[in-house]
């Protein structure tokens, strides 16, 4: 066992929680200081995704920790086993344990990704501007009901997992306490159809998950790329709304681009 890292100045109170894993925690309420930023006024639009959990402006692409393939396969197994195991058995009880200890290898995985990213975001920029969605709403069970069933309920399940393992929700979360004030929430519209070079709005433009090419201007960039420029530029709108130093432009944009045709 490692050395136990000391409690931290302020805290007041603590929690003793069991984890399905069968692992033992102890939470500490404390309230952490917030990050500094470089004071350059750098900053950055933050692109969610479920192939690429965040694609930053700058045009860097990070991707959240999970399970290796090899991991993969043995959860697979084990759910398999776990399905014609004995309700009540010792058997399922073991099955079920070991399940429970691969989620939690992959939660603390996501976990560690989203301290990391937040951390370097809030040190290295000013600014954080991220898409203002509801991932409450946007991971509700498309299900429906016996009486009016739900459409494309594989399909909706999938990118719910998909969304609820890239941490998006966590990330934003995060940011906010690391960097307080400096987080900047965006119309999510148009982000992901919108050229960041010339500004027109154009559906067929994103021609796969990766792939943007607008038929105006001729750009050509990662589709998560483009659509965190857009949300980057729309921040410098907002702050400058709000009274503060504009984050400027790319030269070659046209500045009243909500009057830009869309296709």
């Amino acid at each position: 066992m490692g050395a136990i890292p000391p409690v931290a100045d302020g805290a007041k109170s603590y929690r003793i929680t069991r984890d399905r894993a069968g692992r033992w925690h102890v939470a500490f309420a404390v309230v952490p200081a917030p990050i500094a930023g470089p004071g350059t006024g750098a900053a950055v639009g933050v692109d969610r995704g479920v192939v690429v959990s965040a694609a930053l402006s700058t045009g860097e692409l990070l991707t959240a920790l999970a399970l290796r393939d090899s991991e993969k396969a043995r959860l697979l197994r084990l759910q398999r086993k776990l399905a014609r195991a004995q309700r009540g058995s010792n058997r399922r009880g073991k099955v079920k344990t070991a399940i429970a200890r691969l989620k939690a290898r992959e939660t603390d995985r996501r976990k560690d990704w989203v301290e990391k990213t937040s951390t370097r975001l809030a040190r290295e920029f000013d600014v954080i501007a991220v898409e203002n969605l509801k991932i409450a709403n946007m991971t509700r069970s498309a299900k429906g009901t016996a009486e009016v069933p739900g459409r494309g309920v594989r399909r909706k399940a999938g990118l719910n997992r998909g969304i609820l393992a890239n941490g998006w929700d966590q990330l934003v979360t995060r940011l906010e306490q690391k960097a307080p004030g400096r987080m900047v929430k965006v119309d999510p519209r148009f982000t992901s159809q919108r050229c960041s070079a010339c500004g027109v709005v154009d559906r067929e433009a994103p021609e796969s998950q990766a792939v943007f090419r607008c038929r105006s201007c001729g750009f050509a960039a990662n589709a998560d790329v483009n659509a965190a420029l857009n949300i980057r530029f729309a921040a410098g709108h907002a702050v400058a709304a709000r009274g503060g130093p504009p984050l400027g432009e790319p030269a070659n944009r046209e500045p009243q681009r909500d009057h830009l045709p869309v296709w």
